[in-house]
């Protein structure tokens, strides 16, 4: 827990150094909220997911990517069986669909957090 908290505080550093200028083009928190009621292929209920997905892009002399993602899990009591996974990502465009991302993991099925490091390319961007 103290590892969870240490990283939320990290990216809400770099977050707070946005100028006032940067806050006006941020979208807000969450992007994206889904709730989920589960079930497996037999039709067994596998309990229900919140998921809050929030993609942002702000300024420190360069453009960046804050990425959080969040599963929360229970089953039909919320005191049983809950887990969570949260991954809390900095991704740094370098060139067109190219990018550099780093990633903290947090979750109740993994015992201690993990750091992954990488290149991402974006194989479809939109229109």
């Amino acid at each position: 827990m103290k590892q969870l908290i240490c990283t939320v505080l990290v990216f809400s550093a770099l977050l707070a150094m946005w100028s006032p200028s940067m806050a006006q083009s941020v979208t807000p928190f969450t992007n994206e909220i889904s709730y989920f009621k589960n079930v497996d292929d037999a039709g067994k209920n596998q309990g229900t997911t919140l998921q809050v997905i929030s993609i942002n892009e702000f300024t420190i002399g360069t453009n960046f990517i804050f990425e959080f993602t969040g599963d929360f899990n229970w089953r039909d009591d919320f005191a049983k069986e809950y887990d969570y996974y949260l991954e809390l990502s900095i991704v740094k465009p370098i060139y067109k669909s190219m990018s550099l991302n780093y990633q903290r993991i947090h979750s109740t099925f993994e015992a201690e957090p993990i750091n992954q490091f990488g290149i991402r390319i974006a194989l479809f961007t939109g229109s």
